[in-house]
C-alpha cells in the first residue's frame, strides 16, 4: 500500500469561495489518482461544508489542513467564508486571510510538502513556500480569455487584442481598465514583487482546456512569460468515475462534435 512518504505531497489553498474551493477540490482528485497526497488547506467553517464531498475512495489521499484567521467581534468563525458572508464584511474577510501568514508558515513547517498550489489570494503564499524551498504554482479558477484579455490591455495599452471577437467599449471598457489598475495598486500597496520576479514555477495552472481556449492560452503564455497548463474544465462529479462513463459524459457522447458550449456559473470573489 502507498504510504504519504512514498507518493508526491501537494498542499492546496484555494481563496475562502466555494466558487474556488470546488475546482480545487476536483483537481485535488485528479492528481490522487496520480500518485499524490494532497493536504486541502482552508478555514474550519469552509472543511465542514466539503467533508461529506470526500468520499471513501479519497478518505486516505485527500486529507484537510486547517488555518485560523484571527477572529474579531466584526468577523468570528463562522464568517471565515464567504458562504452567507454580508457583503459589507468582504474586506474584512480579505484583511484577516492577509493576517493569517503565520499560521500558514506553521503548517508548511510542520507538514514539508513537495509542493504548494496556491489561488489569486492571499499575498504571501508562494513567499513563504519559497522561504521554506518548497516550490509553488499558482492555479487560476478561471478560463484563459478573460487573463489573457486582461493582462494585454495592461502590458500593451492602446494596442488592440489579437482576437477581434473580445472587445470591451465604452462603459465596460473604463470599468474593465479601472478594476485592472485597482488590482495593481493594492499589489504595491502590500509591496508584493509582480508575478514574474519572484521565485516559483515557470507555469501556471488554469481551470479550462485546449480545445475551448487554445488560441488564448498560447498568447496568455506570451504576455504572463510563464507557460499556462489547462488542468480542465473541473466539473464536480466528473473526476469520480474511473471509467470515464458518468453520466455527463454518455450524455455528450450523444453529441455531434461543435455542437455543444460549455458554461460555468458560480465564481465567487
Amino acid at each position: 500500500m502507498d504510504t504519504k512518504q512514498s507518493k508526491m505531497n501537494v498542499l492546496m489553498l484555494p481563496w475562502l469561495a466555494h466558487g474556488h474551493f470546488s475546482p480545487f477540490l476536483e483537481l485535488a482528485k485528479k492528481l490522487s489518482h496520480r500518485n499524490f497526497h494532497i493536504y486541502l488547506c482552508s478555514t474550519p467553517i469552509n472543511l465542514s461544508s466539503i467533508k461529506k464531498r470526500i468520499t471513501e475512495n479519497y478518505s486516505l489521499s485527500i486529507e484537510l489542513v486547517e488555518i485560523h484567521l484571527p477572529s474579531s467581534p466584526e468577523l468570528p468563525p463562522h464568517y471565515h467564508t464567504t458562504n452567507y458572508l454580508p457583503i459589507h464584511l468582504k474586506s474584512a474577510l480579505k484583511t484577516a486571510f492577509e493576517m493569517a501568514s503565520q499560521s500558514f508558515s506553521n503548517i508548511l513547517k510542520t507538514l514539508s510538502p513537495d509542493l504548494v498550489i496556491y489561488d489569486f489570494s492571499p499575498s504571501w503564499a508562494q513567499s513563504i513556500a519559497s522561504s521554506y524551498n518548497i516550490p509553488a504554482v499558482q492555479f487560476m479558477i478561471c478560463g484563459a480569455m478573460v487573463i489573457s484579455f486582461g493582462n494585454h490591455m495592461f502590458k500593451n495599452p492602446g494596442v488592440e487584442f489579437p482576437f477581434p471577437a473580445i472587445q470591451l467599449q465604452g462603459f465596460h471598457e473604463a470599468r474593465f481598465r479601472h478594476f485592472v489598475e485597482t488590482a495593481t495598486k493594492e499589489s504595491e500597496d502590500r509591496r508584493v514583487a509582480p508575478v514574474n520576479d519572484q521565485p516559483s514555477c515557470n507555469f501556471m495552472l488554469y481551470n479550462t482546456c485546449r480545445e475551448l481556449e487554445g488560441k488564448y492560452i498560447d498568447h496568455l503564455s506570451v504576455i504572463a512569460e510563464k507557460r499556462v497548463v489547462p488542468v480542465g474544465p473541473l466539473i464536480q462529479g466528473m473526476v469520480d468515475d474511473e471509467n470515464e462513463h458518468s453520466e455527463i459524459i454518455q450524455w455528450l457522447d450523444d453529441k455531434d462534435e461543435s455542437s455543444t458550449v460549455f458554461v460555468s456559473f458560480g465564481m465567487c470573489f
